[in-house]
């Protein structure tokens, strides 16, 4: 019998996910397996059939949300009447919750019965606890990232299993790839600095002026060092414009016309290769942890944005590993503090002081172990989780 899921992702981040545990259940599943919804290219070449293209769905903050809210109610509509018409095994959503529930509540209205199962618990800890009550009528089981979530979760009355974080078995450049990246960027032997202001359009016209006011005062005590950009496909055009004017020769790593292969080699290089890195807030913090990477976090969102979110926050950090260690060793800048002067002296600060740098790389190494190094494929485990609450025992 096939087993026939639909899936639904909005992000590169929720494609890798959705790429990772489709291949999980193919590998844990005896039988033929189907699967349909909203998915990169990742997730296509694991065998999904994609209803529209992913990036229609790539949003982010209050004010973008309701920009695109006429689009983007449509698309709820139109993937919720796919699932009903093709009435799979189970209905799995991965992340965009702000898209991806609208959708489980509209088909959970109409089939009680189809199982749904949602990959990536909210921040209910962070701000809105009560989005998990207004969750858990039309989820049934979540798939949690982080090993305090699950209690959350199951307190609103759904079931939910901690599966790791995908980061912790994420592939990493070699000694030599590290060594062939230094030689040609950094040839001297100067610093080099990563600087990732994110993968949203709005986030890269919002962060790279500050981080480029940043990094001139930076390379004002550091002129040998060197500037790194990994760019999103999708703001490639945007972040080769805005950096025009950053100091140090900044390089962009840009994935337009290069294999995708390639360029992920690259980009895996750069992280191994950096000496800090200064980054948007996000689990981009997670990847950095796991190179051993000290970074600085910075992130500020529209006036509205800030606003609304800053009123509900619960937590005085936001940054996962500072979570998950449960410490404040990772400095963040958000909001009305996301300015050049700190940032700079922050990421200053990791560049001269050892201690600093030690102090980080402690708490990333934790946090790793917390995330599942060392144990079972995360991927594996969410395959398992959702074969397991399709057909339990």
């Amino acid at each position: 019998m096939t087993l026939r899921l639909f899936l639904v992702a909005g992000e590169p981040s929720g494609d890798r996910l959705g790429a990772a545990l489709m291949a999980g259940i193919k590998a844990l599943t005896l039988g033929p397996v189907e699967f349909h919804g909203i998915g990169g290219p990742m997730m296509q070449a694991e065998g999904l059939t994609t209803l529209f293209p992913m990036q229609e769905l790539s949003v982010m903050g209050l004010t973008e949300i309701l920009a695109n809210y006429r689009r983007l109610s449509r698309r709820v509509a139109d993937t919720a009447e796919a699932v009903l018409a093709m009435a799979p095994d189970a209905l799995i959503t991965i992340d965009i919750p702000e898209f991806s529930l609208r959708v489980a509540a509209r088909v959970k209205a109409r089939a009680p019965g189809l199982r749904t199962i949602h990959y990536v618990a909210p921040t209910v800890w962070a701000w809105r606890p009560g989005r998990a009550l207004k969750m858990a009528k039309s989820i049934d089981h979540v798939l949690a990232l982080l090993p305090f979530e699950p209690p959350y979760m199951e307190a609103a009355g759904m079931s939910c299993d901690f599966v790791g974080h995908p980061v912790v078995t994420e592939p990493q450049a070699t000694e030599a790839e590290v060594a062939a990246f230094r030689a040609t960027h950094a040839p001297d032997g100067g610093p080099l600095i990563l600087a990732l202001p994110g993968s949203r359009r709005a986030e890269i016209e919002r962060l790279m002026p500050v981080f480029g006011a940043a990094l001139h005062q930076v390379m004002s005590h550091h002129p040998d060092a060197r500037i790194i950009l990994p760019a999103a496909p999708a703001v490639a055009a945007q972040v080769a414009a805005r950096v025009a004017d950053w100091p140090g020769r900044a390089v962009v790593l840009d994935p337009r016309g290069v294999p995708p292969e390639e360029f992920a080699a690259q980009k895996r290089a750069a992280f191994g290769a950096a000496n800090v890195a200064l980054a948007a807030s996000g689990t981009v913090s997670l990847e950095l942890a796991a190179t051993d990477t000290p970074m600085v976090i910075a992130y500020t969102m529209s006036w509205l944005s800030r606003k609304l979110i800053g009123a509900l926050l619960r937590v005085d950090t936001v940054t996962l590993v500072n979570l998950v260690t449960d410490s404040r060793t990772i400095p963040e800048f958000l909001g009305e503090n996301c300015r050049p002067a700190p940032i700079a002296a922050a990421l200053s600060r990791l560049m001269d002081d050892e201690r600093a740098r030690l102090d980080q790389l402690d708490a990333m190494a934790l946090a790793m172990r917390r995330l599942g190094r060392g144990g079972e494929a995360p991927w594996l485990r969410a395959a398992r989780s959702v074969l397991g609450h399709i057909a339990p025992d």
